[in-house]
């Protein structure tokens, strides 16, 4: 039988005494993790040597496969436990009380100033996402991106160069009652005032098999754009960053057939007079984890009933897994390109459609050929 240890009693452990395993997958690792831990998939775990001097203590992400997995390596000889409640109970405790609303705002106007802070302006400004007297439902999920989107919204609200107004918005669509607990803590450490509303949304797409994080993430984005109009705003702000647009490019292009980007902002079809933002457009994903860390944040990388069992979301696994190859080329490319991320990006921006064979609009197709005989060519 394996023993469990709570996150109290790994806290007073000296780290000569143990090896922390996380078994997670290795998105949900990079994403957020507790420190010293070292990360091996758990079909991996009996091909490592692990110490037989040392506990081994396993973690997963709610301590719901860990337990097996440390009875496994007892019944091998190793001295194995079970952290109880996995990466949420640590992350709740680490939580508890904490305050870090000046840090973190310290850090934006500081050591953060020029790549986080600077972009934001740039793109708001660059694109016209932020008007005078526009009212903007900040949308947050609970992860890294979100959060820091609505620290730079109270940033920009100090400035005050002209009148708008913010709702920070919190659709919970059936998050466990431990997910939910982190989002209001880092809330509330963060001094972010969360606008709170409930929904059924994880309940409604849990038994469909095709895509359901497909259709989930169009049906929270419907509840989020009539909640916030019903608050009055006419702007929903979503946290996609920099690498966000970059991988959509590149996944059009080799998975779509089809050069496309992600927009920093478009009008809602189904929402009259509403309009969805993206603030984070020009910010790098590597900067926001930066800021993350140095901050000591921690965030969960996603809340929904596919993930609460320690698993990715293996009913959408094929695009899970297309976007982490197209983000693993582009590590790959830019070993050979430093230059390459910025090419992509360039890439939409300087489309000449007298050099393409064929491109569409709202008004249709348009060929090549469609002009070939009226222009001349230059030699």
């Amino acid at each position: 039988m394996s023993r469990g240890i709570t996150a109290e009693e790994l806290e007073r452990l000296e780290s000569s005494e143990y090896l922390l395993i996380d078994i997670r997958d290795s998105s949900a690792f990079e994403y957020g993790h507790i420190d010293g831990a070292v990360n091996i998939a758990q079909d991996k775990l009996c091909a490592e040597e692990l110490p037989k001097d040392k506990k081994i203590i396993i973690c997963c992400r709610s301590g719901i496969i860990s337990g097996q997995t440390a009875e496994e390596l007892c019944d091998s000889g190793l001295d194995a436990y079970d952290l109880l409640g996995g990466y949420v109970e640590w992350l709740r405790i680490k939580m508890a009380d904490r305050q870090v609303t000046a840090d973190v705002e310290l850090s934006l106007r500081k050591k953060f100033k020029k790549s986080i802070w600077c972009k934001f302006t740039k793109a708001i400004n660059e694109y016209e996402l932020v008007k005078p007297n526009d009212k903007i439902a900040v949308c947050i999920s609970g992860g890294k991106d979100s959060m820091l989107m609505a620290k730079l919204f109270q940033e920009l609200k100090r400035h005050d160069k002209f009148p708008f107004e913010v709702e920070f918005l919190v659709m919970d669509p059936g998050y466990s009652p431990e997910n939910r607990h982190v989002i209001e803590e880092n809330a509330r450490s963060m001094s972010i005032p969360v606008h709170i509303f409930e929904s059924d949304i994880f309940d409604s797409v849990y038994n469909i098999e095709k895509n359901p994080c497909y259709i989930c993430a169009r049906m929270r984005r419907g509840y989020l754009y009539s909640h916030a109009k019903a608050l009055g705003c006419n702007k929903i702000a979503l946290g996609h960053h920099f690498d966000d647009v970059i991988e959509t490019i590149l996944m059009g292009m080799l998975y779509g057939g089809q050069v496309q980007t992600m927009m920093p902002k478009l009008h809602s079809t189904n929402f009259e007079g509403m309009e969805l933002i993206r603030p984070l457009y020009l910010v790098r994903e590597a900067d926001i984890k930066h800021w993350r860390d140095y901050n000591g944040l921690h965030f969960i990388q996603c809340a929904c009933k596919f993930t609460d069992t320690c698993t990715t979301c293996a009913p959408d696994s094929r695009t899970v897994s297309k976007r982490m190859e197209i983000k693993n080329l582009i590590a790959e490319l830019k070993k050979i390109n430093p230059q390459v991320e910025k090419n992509i990006f360039r890439s939409v921006e300087n489309v000449n459609t007298n050099t393409v064979i064929a491109y569409k609009d709202n008004e249709g197709v348009h060929r090549f050929l469609d002009t070939y005989d009226k222009k001349t060519d230059l030699k």
